[in-house]
């Protein structure tokens, strides 16, 4: 099984969830498609989901990268560090934005240190350019 195939869809499903809750706060507070304001908690619903998106943008390649220098272990504990990390930031933005600090951390490192180990493992498995 390849978990980190798992954790990448866990990652798209994580996603979606988050797009759910924008419907459900669409129709909770009755906000008509298109708009995308006129209730502070839709607000935040759609602000998660945004941001989720512009963290998976660099998340996924960065995770695929990354696994195929690094043992598939190191990469899924990563991995699942920026999944709880993403729910960590929804329920604090959802709560109060000015919490959502740990959340967002828990997410942009996991994302950075994958991106550095694709980096590295390029390079150093990198054939000579001549």
């Amino acid at each position: 099984m390849n978990f980190i195939h798992i954790i990448g869809l866990c990652a798209l499903l994580q996603y979606l969830f988050f797009g759910i809750q924008v419907g459900r706060a669409r129709a909770k507070y009755g906000i008509q498609a298109p708009a995308m304001a006129g209730n502070e908690q839709f607000e935040r619903a759609v602000r998660v989901h945004a941001n989720t998106l512009e963290q998976l943008v660099v998340f996924l390649p960065a995770l695929v990268i990354a696994s195929s220098y690094w043992q598939n272990g190191v990469t899924v504990i990563i991995g699942l560090v920026y999944l709880i990390g993403r729910f960590i930031y929804w329920r604090a933005y959802m709560a109060d934005p000015s919490t959502r600090a740990t959340g967002f951390l828990l997410t942009v490192i996991p994302s950075g240190i994958l991106i550095l180990m694709g980096l590295i493992g390029a390079i150093f498995k990198a054939s000579p350019p001549f």
